[in-house]
């Protein structure tokens, strides 16, 4: 009879399947960029060991320790530098370890899934994504991975690796079923021997773990996911401490959505719209996003994809099992999969708003001061989506009397033979409402459109029409109004068409080539002039902005309307046509230009103004008896 060989004695050596060296210093080295990753790594696996072994105990196969608790722990040993993480799932015969741990790439997990009955109860496996175990080797020296099958005969193991060609194989003396996974950390990594710090990567990165994760002998993850809940027993409050954990907001949220769904894609997600643009203390950032999980795993903390840039003020949490992801589970493929979840979440957004609109009007104008920017940006770049967002759209009005109105109610609101919706580009709300634009509008009783934001007019660059009505801007050459009748005069009170041609030539000759020309108005009732943008000027709703982008911008040249009814066009003429203070005239013209570039907000240098309004004041004050 043989001696037998002590278990010590029994060490096979053996080589890696593939060219492991050169991979495993590319996952070690290139794949991941950031070192704490291999401890997310580690607890999905254990948590995969324990949906598996959780499994077997449903079908009532025989489990060794059945009544062991389903748990993960953490421990390290500073002293020695060495960390470990311990479960009780379903553990590694020999013939296991080595297919999954010696060939590279093997998915151990995806092979459980494959077996499993398409028609079965789901099973929440978060390795299945690739060669997440090999991170280890960012922090560690040499790992040992000591596993027992759940299998009641099978014998325990120890796996041995130092990422180089070979492992070791050895029988270990282990009773109680599962893995555990033992770190010799480099000096450099000695960070991760610290309850804080194992803490902070277990709260970012696997808070949700279904399992709890004990971490000197304290449970340390939440492991319920409020995105997993049913919405009808989640309460308020509940949603309201989730948003300040994910914010540091001290505020309430204007509204959160929790959305489920599973065709197309399988979506579990909390949106919240914040109540203001800048939330909490630490906000001071450009970057936005939202938290993408994978079962429960936090796979990005920003990920700009899931929502387009124009919803960038939205924050919350996506869960998907379908997102594609690459081998490191760092990076998130785009596919149709994805668009699919954009697109889902993003019509889920805007319908929210509209309802908002809808229902809680004053909360929406608080939405709409904050967000609105935001909105105007989807309506100018999004073709596909922008039907969703016109209903989204406010905007000051001459008859909004300080509120704000959609461009449905402009329509509501429109007179039976009106032929457009009429809007204006400006300033501000006071110059706007002074406009020589409105003179007609107002004697009609006719609705304007107050746009104030340089993000207007690219808004209405992109809008030719709503709701199969046109959308005219007032400064048009050629408005098209319910009506254009002649102005009503008294007698006498308006120009002859040789004195109107008289002056019409003698404010071209001053103007010169700063107007495109100069013409009588059709719509001016009580002011002298304006100017108006001409038919071929088919980008001047860009002018404003460009004006703020482009240092060497130049306005180009606008026709010059006149009102022939004025008294001061009608005094004008007469003292061109007598020759009279020619230095007067020109004087008035020159100031008459000014004021319109003035009211147009497109004076290039107003202080210039000074000394011509000054020469005119001493006309208009002398003392002819002087």
């Amino acid at each position: 009879m043989s001696e037998e060989v002590p278990v010590e004695e029994r060490v096979e050596s053996l080589d890696f399947k593939t060219e492991v060296q050169q991979l495993l210093n590319i996952l070690a080295h290139s794949l991941y960029t950031n070192r704490e990753i291999f401890l997310r790594e580690l607890l999905s696996n254990a948590s995969d060991a324990l949906h598996r072994v959780k499994f077997e105990m449903l079908t009532e196969r025989d489990v060794l320790d059945p009544e062991a608790e389903l748990a993960i722990h953490i421990t390290f040993d500073k002293e020695a530098n060495t960390l470990s993480v311990s479960d009780s799932g379903i553990g590694m015969t020999r013939a296991e370890l080595v297919e999954n741990l010696g060939t590279i790439a093997h998915s151990g997990a995806m092979a459980f899934l494959q077996e499993l009955d398409a028609g079965g109860e789901p099973i929440d496996i978060i390795g299945q994504f690739g060669v997440g175990f090999y991170s280890v080797f960012m922090v560690a020296e040499e790992v040992a991975v000591t596993t027992r099958s759940y299998r009641p005969e099978a014998q325990a193991w120890t796996w041995t690796s130092r990422g180089e060609n070979s492992y070791t194989l050895r029988p270990a003396e282990k009773s109680d079923r599962g893995t555990t996974v033992t770190l010799k950390l480099r000096e450099d990594a000695d960070e991760f021997l610290s309850t804080w710090r194992l803490e902070q990567v277990i709260k970012r990165h696997s808070d949700y773990v279904s399992f709890p994760i004990y971490l000197e002998d304290r449970v340390v993850n939440q492991q319920s996911a409020l995105w997993r809940e049913p919405a009808s027993q989640v309460e308020e409050e509940q949603y309201e401490d989730f948003y300040r954990q994910l914010t540091l907001d001290t505020e309430k949220p204007l509204l959160h959505l929790h959305l489920v769904t599973d065709a197309p894609v399988h979506i579990r997600s909390i949106l919240y719209v914040p109540g203001h643009l800048e939330m909490g203390p630490m906000r001071v950032t450009t970057e936005h996003g939202l938290r993408l999980y994978s079962k429960k795993i936090l796979i990005q903390e920003k990920n700009q994809d899931l929502l387009p840039d124009y919803l960038g003020f939205v924050e919350g949490v996506v869960d998907s099992e379908d997102i594609p992801l690459n081998i490191s589970r760092e990076m998130v493929q785009s596919n149709r999969v994805m668009r699919q979840i954009q697109r889902s979440l993003t019509n889920r957004v805007l319908r929210a708003l509209e309802e908002l609109a809808e229902e809680r009007s004053a909360d929406y104008q608080n939405f709409w001061e904050e967000f609105g920017a935001f909105i105007k940006q989807g309506v100018a770049t999004d073709f596909l989506t922008r039907d969703n967002l016109l209903p989204l759209l406010r905007f000051h009005s001459s008859k909004s009397a300080g509120a704000l109105t959609s461009l449905s109610g402009y329509v509501e609101r429109m007179q039976i033979d009106q032929p457009a919706i009429y809007y204006i580009l400006g300033e501000d709300l006071s110059t706007v409402s002074q406009s020589p634009h409105l003179d007609y509008f107002k004697e009609h009783d006719l609705e304007v459109l107050y746009l104030v934001d340089p993000l207007d007019g690219v808004v209405m660059q992109s809008l030719p029409e709503f709701e199969e009505k046109p959308l005219q801007n007032v400064d048009s050459a050629n408005l098209d109004l319910p009506e254009v009748e002649k102005p009503p005069t008294e007698e006498g009170a308006e120009l002859s068409d040789d004195l109107l041609e008289t002056l019409l030539g003698r404010m071209q000759e001053i103007l010169g080539e700063r107007v495109a020309g100069v013409r009588a108005s059709q719509v001016l009732r009580g002011s002298p002039c304006r100017l108006v943008s001409p038919e071929s000027d088919a980008e001047r709703n860009l002018q404003r902005v460009r004006r703020l982008l482009e240092e060497d911008f130049e306005i180009p040249p606008r026709i010059l309307e006149v009102n022939r009814t004025h008294p001061l066009i009608v005094n004008l003429a007469h003292l061109t046509q007598r020759r009279e203070g020619e230095g007067l005239v020109d004087g008035v013209i020159e100031q008459l230009f000014a004021n319109q570039l003035l009211l147009e907000g497109i004076h290039p240098n107003p202080s210039e103004m000074v000394p011509r309004i000054q020469s005119l004041l001493e006309r208009a004050t002398e003392d002819p008896s002087r």
